[in-house]
């Protein structure tokens, strides 16, 4: 057969395929514009039960709603996995202020995860400004012993990829603390994660990494604005003194879950597919962005296919998983599991990048897969979904290994993400009710795609 023959043949193959698919992923944004159960999801998650940080009493009445809910959508399968998490509790809420002349101005702080309490009464030091941990390490012990290190590098306003800048400056807050305690240092003070100038302190996890526990020092997180302020008083005043205090504490872990339904495959039931996101948020506010709107939305995928009456070629479960922000232990014990039962993997979507509108893909797979997502970018223009990249699935789908496995991250507009990440204005009224099912339509849709023609 020449070429010419071949192509008159396939043509109609191809675009009756296209007609079909446009079809599909038109009924899935009209259903889920107008029929998704996702916002409302998310407003009893965000108002109902509020934050939910691994080990508390949040976390676990988050764990038996949506184990309810997605029963009630009649899947084939609702399960609860257990998981070891860590009990982080901030205590009561921080103080601070510099102390200028003995004048003393207040700033917004709060304890970042997994910090150790300051004594009772509080620390009070000179305060000594860097931007970089080798900044730090050039200072040494001298310059540094018995004060509070305050770790000042902003994210990069110049960077379009608000990850990037994110990326590129949280060592600071991972490990700033620790590597502050090695040259004698009492405390820490970290510059929050933040593109804008606000007066809200934003939380995340830090590490001592193998420090011995008497070396631990407590630190906390400052708002832009109190760290603006803090700067220009360091620059006035080389002796300038510094005044926190946190009781926050740490407990032994604690039996949760990761929630789990699924609808099983008609064709290929042993081939997996997943969507993602993490049930537990920080304790600040209820996180809706982080990451209640991943939650809500993966639950909503199944939801549509459900109401569709689509019969997936392969399982497609969707996995709620604890503990993200503080451990990371909720993807470990499913990716741990998953291996110990011979399950077989072959694509898993995470949404944890919040619930504003869609903008693409993130594609962690070989250069045949990646291939043969970009030839439906096509469908996804309609939609203004146009950004698909090599790049990271997401933190909770990583330790996850089969054979052969693709890894999606959604990709949202990410320019006002940080704006409330993990701090207390990540509430529900942030999230836009459009923009979320948006995202609800693009992950949904491009599950149908892999479903309906594998992977390579």
């Amino acid at each position: 057969m020449n070429k010419l023959l071949l192509f008159c043949f396939l043509f109609p193959i191809f675009c009756f395929a296209q007609t079909k698919d446009e079809e599909m992923l038109k009924q899935i944004y009209n259903l889920s514009l107008t029929d998704s159960k996702a916002y409302p999801w998310l407003e009893y998650l965000s108002n109902s039960i509020g934050s939910r940080l691994s080990g508390s009493t949040g976390a676990e009445k988050a764990v038996l709603y949506t184990k309810s809910e997605l029963e009630k959508l009649g899947l084939d399968n609702v399960y609860l996995q257990e998981v070891m998490v860590p009990k982080w509790v901030r205590g009561e809420k921080e103080k601070a202020y510099i102390l200028d002349n003995k004048k003393k101005i207040e700033v917004p702080i709060c304890a970042l995860g997994g910090s150790v309490a300051t004594p009772k009464n509080g620390i009070s030091a000179e305060i000594i400004e860097v931007h970089t941990i080798e900044e730090l390490q050039k200072l040494g012990s001298d310059k540094i012993r018995g004060k509070i290190v305050f770790f000042n590098r902003p994210m990069e306003s110049n960077q379009i990829e608000t990850f990037i800048a994110y990326r590129n400056c949280g060592d600071q807050r991972r490990i700033g603390a620790k590597e502050a305690a090695k040259f004698g240092a009492v405390g820490a003070i970290v510059r929050s994660l933040n593109l804008r100038l606000d007066d809200f302190p934003h939380t995340g996890a830090t590490s001592y990494g193998d420090l011995p526990k008497n070396e631990y020092i407590p630190t906390a997180a400052i708002s832009t604005n109190g760290a603006e302020l803090l700067s220009k008083k360091i620059k006035e005043n080389s002796n300038l003194k510094f005044y926190f205090k946190q009781s926050c504490f740490q407990m032994e872990d604690v039996l949760s879950y990761n929630v789990i339904g699924e609808i099983k495959g008609t064709v290929n039931p042993e081939q997996i597919m997943i969507v993602s996101g993490h049930l537990d948020s920080w304790d600040l506010a209820d996180g809706s962005h982080d990451d209640g709107a991943g939650c809500t939305q993966s639950m909503a995928v199944l939801e549509l296919f459900k109401k569709l009456n689509y019969k997936p070629n392969h399982t497609i479960r969707v996995v709620l998983f604890m503990n993200e922000e503080n451990g990371g232990k909720g993807g470990k014990k499913y990716a741990e599991l998953a291996e110990k039962n011979n399950e077989n993997h072959i694509f898993a979507l995470e949404s944890d990048s919040g619930g504003f509108s869609p903008r693409g893909f993130s594609f962690e797979c070989d250069e045949s897969n990646y291939t043969k997502a970009l030839g439906w970018k096509n469908l996804f223009e309609p939609y203004l979904i146009h950004n698909f990249v090599k790049g990271n699935g997401g933190s909770d789908i990583n330790p996850l290994k089969s054979n052969k496995i693709i890894k999606v991250g959604l990709k949202p507009d990410s320019q006002r993400y940080f704006d409330y990440h993990h701090a207390a204005n990540d509430t529900f009224d942030a999230v836009n009710k459009r923009e979320l099912e948006l995202g609800v339509a693009a992950i949904a849709s491009l599950v149908y795609l892999f479903d309906q023609y594998g992977i390579d």
